[in-house]
């Protein structure tokens, strides 16, 4: 009987052990907003990117400190006059589909980049004329003219790379089906309730891919995020409020990381899209500056984020070595903001369209602003759009006043040509300064650090005082995280990273 029972419970044993050893890995992950089409070529999304980071992997990519590092590229050559990028590829890489990784599939892939309709990847490699698979592994980037900046546009979606076969089959279908050669593959969508990813079994690093599964879910209330957190609903969560980040400080099972952002939160003006463009602050540079002399960007740090992120007024941080100290942080002066209005000839109070995101920060901040702004005669109407609307009516012009946050890039151009450049994607105000497009071009043109900030020192200039945008502050990228999630890192970039995480 003794025996019978003890045969009983080791093979219950057994069967237990089994069990776990077979129960699969599944990771949560609470995002912000729901991401947009998951397509390299074609997103715009913070969110989508965060995504990408386990589908679709790049040429290169940062480590914690910013340095660019390989991922499906193994290094690059440059050429003497700066105009030839020869990239050595990586053996031994599948897509998704089972088809290979090499030359001409990367060729593919920047070329799909360069000219599919729609791409907005094409300015961030406008400087590529023509790419060439000179032998099984290694493709040429031939460039118009010296381009510093590749390889930083590289580290992000326009050095992702997807299976031609794939792509071709799908034509502008991709996005619902993406095939890339990340660790983890498409598995399905459900707009704005799940995205489902499984683990790659080719992927060419899978010994460092520990969780077998991820689910990322669009909540986009950071207090209900924070909340299935706390519950066991989510192991990870993106843009916790400052607010809360007592809470988890103060809960065990719970943890926090913290990254200053490479990029910025600012606020953008309508100069010259369509006719909400006609107006004191879309036409006059005198009241735009009075509107940045009411904001007390100190105040509004503390106010909203209790101080947690980093004041600002440039598309980089104080803490960058792009860093303009000639043009430091304005203080409040709500006297010149209103002699200012005078000499534009603004009388009574100045009514304002402000178009913000549907999130509780920003929120808070537009309210701060407008009472702020208040006190040197501008009425802040805020209207509350949600994010993806909020994208199409910059685009068209239906807007005077927009917040715009920025996750930011390596090299300072990724935060400043796609805004500050004639016809650029992301220049929804439609400014246009043809000293400020060849200033930048001057910049792209060198890789030396002394001369390119003295470039950047003269687009500093002009456009703080004649541009299109305020620059208020740079976020800390908080992210918090069951305790049994070991082995997290928190990136500049602020993207959820999942090799070598794994799930106690």
């Amino acid at each position: 009987m003794r025996q019978t029972a003890r045969t009983i419970a080791l093979a219950l044993a057994l069967s237990l052990a089994a069990g776990i050893a077979s129960a699969q890995t599944h990771l949560r992950i609470g995002l912000g907003d729901d991401p947009d089409g998951l397509d390299p070529t074609t997103s715009r999304f913070y969110t989508t990117r965060i995504v990408f980071a386990a589908l679709c992997d790049k040429l290169f990519d940062i480590d914690e400190k910013s340095n660019i590092v390989p991922q499906l590229a193994l290094g690059s050559e440059t050429s003497a006059d700066g105009k030839t990028v020869t990239i050595t590829l990586r053996p031994g890489v599948k897509f998704h589909d089972g088809e290979p990784f090499n030359a001409e599939a990367a060729k593919y892939s920047l070329e799909r980049h360069l000219n599919m309709k729609g791409s907005f990847r094409k300015p961030e490699l406008a400087a590529v004329d023509r790419v060439e698979a000179t032998g099984p592994l290694t493709v040429k980037l031939n460039l118009k003219q010296p381009f510093s900046p590749l390889l930083a546009q590289l580290t992000d979606r326009a050095g992702m790379m997807v299976s031609p076969k794939a792509a071709e089959a799908a034509g502008d279908k991709f996005a619902l089906k993406p095939v890339c050669a990340g660790p983890y593959k498409f598995v399905e969508r459900v707009a704005q309730d799940r995205i489902v990813v499984e683990k790659f079994a080719d992927y060419w690093n899978k010994d460092h891919v520990l969780i077998d599964k991820i689910t990322y879910l669009p909540i986009v209330d950071s207090t209900v995020r924070l909340a299935n957190l706390r519950s066991g609903g989510l192991d990870i969560m993106e843009r916790l409020l400052a607010t809360d980040i007592k809470t988890v400080r103060d809960d065990p099972k719970l943890r926090l990381s913290k990254a200053v952002s490479l990029g910025f939160f600012a606020i953008l003006i309508n100069v010259a899209n369509g006719p909400k463009a006609d107006n004191p602050l879309g036409k006059d540079a005198r009241v735009r500056r009075a509107l940045e002399l009411s904001i007390d960007r100190e105040a509004l740090n503390q106010v909203v984020f209790n101080g947690e992120f980093m004041p600002g007024n440039q598309w980089v941080n104080p803490q960058n070595p792009y860093y303009q100290q000639a043009f430091p942080i304005p203080k409040r002066d709500i006297a010149k903001a209103q002699a200012l209005m005078k000499e534009a000839g603004v009388t009574g109070r100045l009514s304002v369209d402000f178009m913000i995101g549907n999130s509780p920060e920003t929120r808070a901040v537009a309210e701060v602003l407008q009472s702020m702004t208040a006190e040197a005669g501008f009425d802040l109407k805020i209207r509350v759009v949600e994010a993806a609307t909020a994208l199409k009516s910059a685009e068209d012009g239906d807007f005077q006043l927009y917040e715009n946050n920025w996750s930011g890039r390596i090299d300072p151009d990724g935060n400043t040509v796609l805004y500050q450049t004639c016809g650029s994607p992301l220049n929804t105000g439609r400014y246009c300064d043809k000293d400020i497009d060849a200033w930048h071009r001057e910049a792209r043109a060198s890789s030396d650090l002394a001369t390119r900030k003295a470039v950047y020192e003269k687009i500093t200039g002009k456009f703080l005082a004649e541009g299109w945008m305020i620059y208020l502050f740079h976020p800390q990228y908080l992210i918090a995280h069951t305790a049994r999630l070991e082995n997290f890192k928190p990136m500049p970039d602020g993207l959820i990273r999942v090799i070598d995480v794994r799930l106690k």
